[in-house]
Order: C-alpha cells, then sequence, then structure tokens
C-alpha cells in the first residue's frame, strides 16, 4: 500500500457570546485543520490538527511542506515517517509545524485501521475499554447566568465532574470559584482550568483557595515554559496541578511529567504529534506514575474519536474531557455523535469501527470548509 495524496481542508465555525470564554475573552469562533491521506488501494484516512487561528495556513502547510514527505510512502511505516516530518523543518519542534503532522498521523491511524478491519486502540494495544469516564468541559469565565446554564445542562447530562474556567486576578478567580460552588451540587466534583493566567504567588494564593472550596484539581495556572515554577507550586499548593496540554512532543512534557510537578499530563493528539507521539507522552507519564488526561478544548469530531482511541488503550488513562459548548465541528462532522456522554450509562462510549471508527458527513464538511 502506498500513499498517493495527502489533502488538507480547512474549517471554522462562530461560536455563540459567551458560550467558550477564558480570560483571553470570548471565542468568537473556532478552526481545525481536517486532512485526508488516500492510497492506491483506495483506503483514506482522516485526521484533524488543532488549528485555532488562520486554519487555511496549516492547509497550505501540510500540502506544500509535510505532504512530500508521505506521498509514495507505505503507510504503516508511521514511526519512520513520523520521524522524517519532524526533521522537515530545522531548529526545534512545535507549534503548527506539529499541529499540522498530527493531523496526518492520525489519518495514517486511520488507514491502518481500516486495512486491518481493527479499531485504533486494539491496534495499539487496547486496555479493553469500551466506555470512559468523563467530565463536562468548561464554564465559561465570570458569566453568571451562561454558567449557571451550563452547571443545570451538564448535571441534567449525568456528568459527576464539571470544570470551570479562571482568570486573574486571583482575587476574582476566587470570588469567582465560590459563586461556581454554589450552583454545583456537594455530590460533583469541581477543577479548575486558569489558561496560565497567573505568577507563582497568585497561583499559590489560588490553590489554596480551591483546596478549601474541594476542587479536586488545578489546572495550566502558570505559563508552560515555566517549569521551575510549576516544580515550586507543586511543592507549595495542596491541590493536584495538572497541565500539558500546550506540551507538542515528548521532548517537552518530559521534564513537566520526570519532576512530578504534575499529577496528571494533558496532551491533545490533535497538536501533540497525533497518536504517535502522544502514545509516547502517555507512556513516560505511565513509567512515572502520572495519570493521562487528554485535551479535547475546541476540538472536531476527529479529535474526539482520536482522543478516545488513546483513552481506550493507555493503562494510566484516567479522565475524557467532554465539551459542552455546542459545536458543529464536534457535533455534526460525524454522522454518528462522538465524544459526548451517554445519558444512560454516564459515560463517553469508545467508537469500536475500523480506524477512528467514525465516518464524516461530506455536507458538513463543505458547509464548514474556510472561506477565509
Amino acid at each position: 500500500m502506498k500513499i498517493i495524496q495527502v489533502n488538507a481542508i480547512p474549517l471554522s465555525m462562530p461560536i455563540a457570546p459567551g458560550e467558550h470564554r477564558t480570560w483571553w475573552g470570548d471565542y468568537p469562533s473556532i478552526s481545525i485543520v481536517l486532512v485526508e491521506v488516500v492510497t492506491d488501494e483506495g483506503i483514506k484516512g482522516y485526521g484533524e490538527g488543532l488549528a485555532r487561528y488562520c486554519p487555511q495556513s496549516y492547509a497550505m502547510l501540510v500540502e506544500k511542506l509535510l505532504a512530500p514527505q508521505y506521498i509514495g510512502k507505505d503507510p504503516f511505516e508511521v514511526e519512520s515517517l513520523w520521524q522524517r516530518a519532524f526533521r522537515s523543518h530545522s531548529g526545534k519542534s512545535g507549534g503548527m509545524l506539529m499541529e499540522a503532522i498530527s493531523a496526518i498521523d492520525i489519518a495514517l491511524w486511520d488507514i491502518m485501521g481500516k486495512a486491518l478491519n481493527q479499531p485504533i486502540h486494539r491496534l495499539l494495544g487496547t486496555c479493553g475499554r469500551t466506555e470512559v469516564d468523563a467530565y463536562a468541559s468548561s464554564i465559561s469565565w465570570n458569566a453568571e447566568d451562561k454558567a449557571a446554564e451550563q452547571v443545570e445542562a451538564a448535571t441534567r447530562q449525568g456528568f459527576k465532574m464539571i470544570k470551570v474556567k479562571l482568570g486573574a486576578p486571583a482575587d476574582d478567580a476566587i470570588a469567582w470559584c465560590r459563586k461556581v460552588r454554589d450552583m454545583v451540587r456537594p455530590d460533583i466534583k469541581l477543577c479548575a482550568d486558569a489558561n496560565f493566567a497567573y505568577s507563582l504567588d497568585e497561583a499559590i494564593k489560588v490553590a489554596n483557595a480551591l483546596h478549601e472550596l474541594d476542587f479536586y484539581w488545578f489546572e495550566e495556572p502558570l505559563i508552560p515554559e515555566d517549569i521551575d515554577g510549576y516544580k515550586r507550586l507543586r511543592t507549595a499548593s495542596p491541590m493536584m496541578i495538572v497541565a500539558g496540554e500546550s506540551e507538542h512532543t515528548s521532548f517537552g512534557a518530559r521534564e513537566l511529567i520526570a519532576s512530578r510537578s504534575v499529577g496528571m499530563i494533558q496532551p491533545d493528539c490533535t497538536r501533540a504529534g497525533g497518536i504517535t507521539e502522544t502514545r509516547k507522552i502517555a507512556n513516560t507519564a505511565y513509567a512515572f506514575n502520572v495519570g493521562y488526561a487528554p485535551h479535547i478544548g475546541g476540538g472536531g469530531a476527529v479529535s474526539a474519536a482520536a482522543n478516545l482511541q488513546l483513552s481506550a488503550a493507555m493503562p494510566n488513562f484516567v479522565i475524557f474531557e467532554s465539551m459542552i459548548f455546542p459545536s458543529a465541528l464536534r457535533d455534526e462532522l460525524a454522522t454518528e455523535p462522538v465524544g459526548s456522554i451517554d445519558l444512560k450509562t454516564g459515560k463517553v462510549n469508545v467508537p469500536q469501527g475500523p480506524g477512528l471508527g467514525i465516518e464524516l458527513d461530506f455536507d458538513v464538511v463543505d458547509r464548514l470548509r474556510s472561506k477565509g
């Protein structure tokens, strides 16, 4: 089997005000890059790369820089192809390059699963999970009416844990967490995501308050580059610290894990080099008794499916992020819902079909194709 085409399709959609608000502000839209890899045997694989801004630039990167590295190659040589793409740009790799590689890599795994008529998690050596625990993500920052609406929706759907977005300054974040704590039933866990809003001193202050309010974890309080800050925070904080969605490689995540700065690592396979590299991050965490809880964020249906396949296979998997704001990229891009909680079981089902286990709706693909 040989790869004969690598096609990139930028997709985007608007988001209603307040639906996805962090301390940076409202996200007016979300976007991804969808990649189609075609083989000479007629098997097509699909992958997704996180492309929050300018998805057209990701499509150009895929087709102009990366596609020539894959054309004519065997898709089962996924590791050597990953290494080849990883070195296609000199210097330290990260950002757009790794997110673009992620999309192609996921598509290769989709092809392998389809060729062997097996879901990806079985190719990885599955832990046998057909469903996984999940939490609702995320309650919008400092928007009381919207937050109450989101909490009610998450509770109605049966989530047992809900994540709330935080912002700066620290005193406002603490007051906000008290409000959200009062909105939520006492039997439901809460966790908090700061999107690196704080200095070390502020983070310690917020961590102590979250501990008093019985929050379960404190996510990304510091900028991802501040590894020494994370080490100091872990020592000073009574809270479990989690991070890692901003890491693009196992090299980048290594010190965060090995230093025990985090209790869980949160790579997203649509930005951390696809399934090939994200598996390495999760396995590195396993070696240090650190949990794995994938990031989903603004990802689409392919992201949800790929991260679920990894969740079913990794021995240190803890919990899956299920986004609560409406998204056609996630809710309509596949012909069947993926990544949403099952109202009967209170869990998220792992797709069991070949490859990613999903079928795309190409009418929706055409409707969401980014024209800008």
